[in-house]
């Protein structure tokens, strides 16, 4: 008999208990079986171009010799803030050596038992890390010997025509469509010489052809990509306008890749002879991006363009361009752009509780989202006294090391304090931190009417993460300089001084107690 049981597990930040997952097995496994929040893995868990909308669930049996009878089914609540048409839910199921297999819910429920939130329901063929992602949309494909023209669902403007003969066998094709902002690109023309040349862009396209299938005719390509710089043009919904809004305000300088060639890209008849288009693509994850001038894009109706590909890439992009350059600046100005599409401009705020000044929450929140964070703060009980950092890139699953300098230190049970803390960054998680503060020496700062202390906030990215099941801090390395530091300050105690009681002097002369 199948039943249904929901498990419960208090975070390390000493919140309430909350719903960890649902698992529906026979009623003998699920008394063998442990479920646990393990957030400490979540840096380790996402990927490129994912986002983590749930915490990470651990399911183990606790009799290993069990034989469990599996599909088993698994829910797990989670908050999908930011969707689209190039975004989908996958629930993530990793091993403990961190292999992971994506599943697509079954259902993604409103409501589970006493649960209002939503649910992504799976089955299930094996125990480990469960946690729910948000990922650019996959559209899988077959084209025949007969060849296929393709109309992708997730946007009605970008085709790919395989023509017959194509391949000598059927070939399994994946496409994923990730969208360009037009602010995006406004915003890298503030930070990179090469973007003032680029107008417009199309989609970045990511493509997976089988190796050991070659292109026997070349596969024509119909993408959006408007001389202007055009909303509706590039697809801008809501899930392109999160991306761009939480683009890193600045951008890493990124060595230039030299790949200079002349450029065959065609000009869009009857305009200035300095405009163009040119294609760049990257073959696989080993090589780097070039220029592909033998290629001729065409303008084939208002906001359309086409080419014709002779060759597997993994990924490609059209820019439209004015004035004309050479590949070497657009090879740098798009390694900006993937690096962008995977940042977020960020900041973190600290707040003291308004009636309890040693007592401060720490979030880490895009600036896109930081005027509805600080109008939430008082609904809290804090806001007492906010600070805020400058703006600073971060991207999903790095972690920021806080540490405590200066006369003050922080706790998260109220005794352990000079600790230092870490916050894990996701977008669509809000990460946060309540600590309890107080002054390390209660005579320092003698000079001020207040003690004084700060935090130091380090980045750890997702590669300088050792993985290992056991997270700890790092406390000896710190990779690079503090990303910010937020000033700290607490009220100074009235002291009260002990004074001693008025004396007399007693004396031990008989005679001259009796004359007294």
């Amino acid at each position: 008999m199948y039943l249904e049981t929901r498990y419960l597990d208090v975070l390390s930040d000493g919140t309430d208990p909350q719903v960890s997952c649902y698992l529906t097995a026979p009623s003998y496994v699920l008394q063998q079986l442990e479920c646990w929040i393990s957030n400490s893995m979540s840096s380790l868990i996402v990927n490129d171009n994912e986002e983590l909308v749930s915490n990470v669930i651990t399911v183990e049996c606790s009799d290993k010799e069990r034989r469990i009878p599996f599909p088993i089914c698994i829910a797990i609540p989670f908050i999908a803030r930011y969707r689209g048409n190039y975004r989908d839910i996958m629930v993530k199921v990793s091993d403990k050596n961190l292999q992971s297999s994506y599943l697509t819910p079954n259902s993604l429920e409103g409501m589970k038992g006493s649960y209002k939130g939503t649910c992504a329901a799976v089955k299930v063929y094996k125990l480990g890390m469960f946690s729910v992602v948000s990922c650019l949309k996959k559209e899988s494909f077959t084209v025949t010997k007969k060849g296929l023209t393709l109309k992708s669902s997730m946007d009605s403007r970008i085709s790919l025509i395989y023509p017959p003969g194509v391949f000598s066998s059927p070939v399994l094709v994946q496409l994923k469509i990730q969208p360009v902002d037009p602010s995006l690109l406004a915003h890298l023309k503030t930070q990179e010489d090469a973007a003032h040349s680029v107008l417009s862009t199309s989609p970045l396209i990511h493509i997976q052809h089988p190796s050991t299938h070659p292109f026997q005719k070349p596969v024509t390509v119909f993408l959006p990509c408007s001389p202007h710089l055009d909303k509706k043009s590039l697809g801008a919904e809501e899930d392109q306008k999160r991306t761009a809004s939480a683009t890193a305000s600045r951008i890493t300088p990124i060595p230039l890749y030299f790949h200079r060639t002349k450029s065959a890209s065609i000009r869009k008849p009857g305009n200035n002879a300095c405009e163009a288009f040119r294609l760049l693509g990257i073959r696989s994850q080993d090589s780097g991006w070039f220029g592909l001038d033998d290629v001729m894009v065409r303008t084939t109706q208002s906001g359309l363009i086409s080419f014709e590909l002779y060759e597997h890439l993994e990924r490609f992009i059209v820019l439209y361009l004015s004035p004309i350059v050479d590949n070497s600046p657009l090879v740098s100005f798009v390694k900006s752009l993937e690096e962008a599409l995977l940042s977020t401009t960020a900041c973190v705020v600290l707040s003291h509780q308004k009636d309890n000044p040693h007592k401060v929450v720490i979030l880490v929140v895009s600036c896109k989202d930081l005027s509805q964070a600080l109008r939430s703060l008082p609904l809290e009980g804090f806001g007492g006294l906010v600070e805020t950092s400058h703006q600073f890139q971060v991207r999903e699953g790095e972690q920021l090391l806080l540490r405590f300098t200066g006369n003050i230190f922080g706790s998260s049970n109220g005794k352990d304090y000079g600790k230092d803390y870490k916050l894990i960054f996701h977008l669509q998680r809000k990460p946060r931190l309540e600590l309890q503060i107080k002054e390390v020496d209660e005579f320092g700062n003698y000079s001020c009417p207040h003690y004084k202390g700060s935090i130091v906030v380090y980045k750890v990215p997702r590669e300088k993460i050792v993985p290992n099941l056991d997270q700890s801090i790092p406390h000896e390395n710190h990779y690079q300089l503090p990303i910010c530091k937020l000033p700290l300050r607490l009220p100074k105690h009235e002291k009260l001084i002990s004074r001693p009681q008025s004396t007399k002097r007693i004396s031990t002369d008989p005679l001259e107690a009796t004359l007294g």
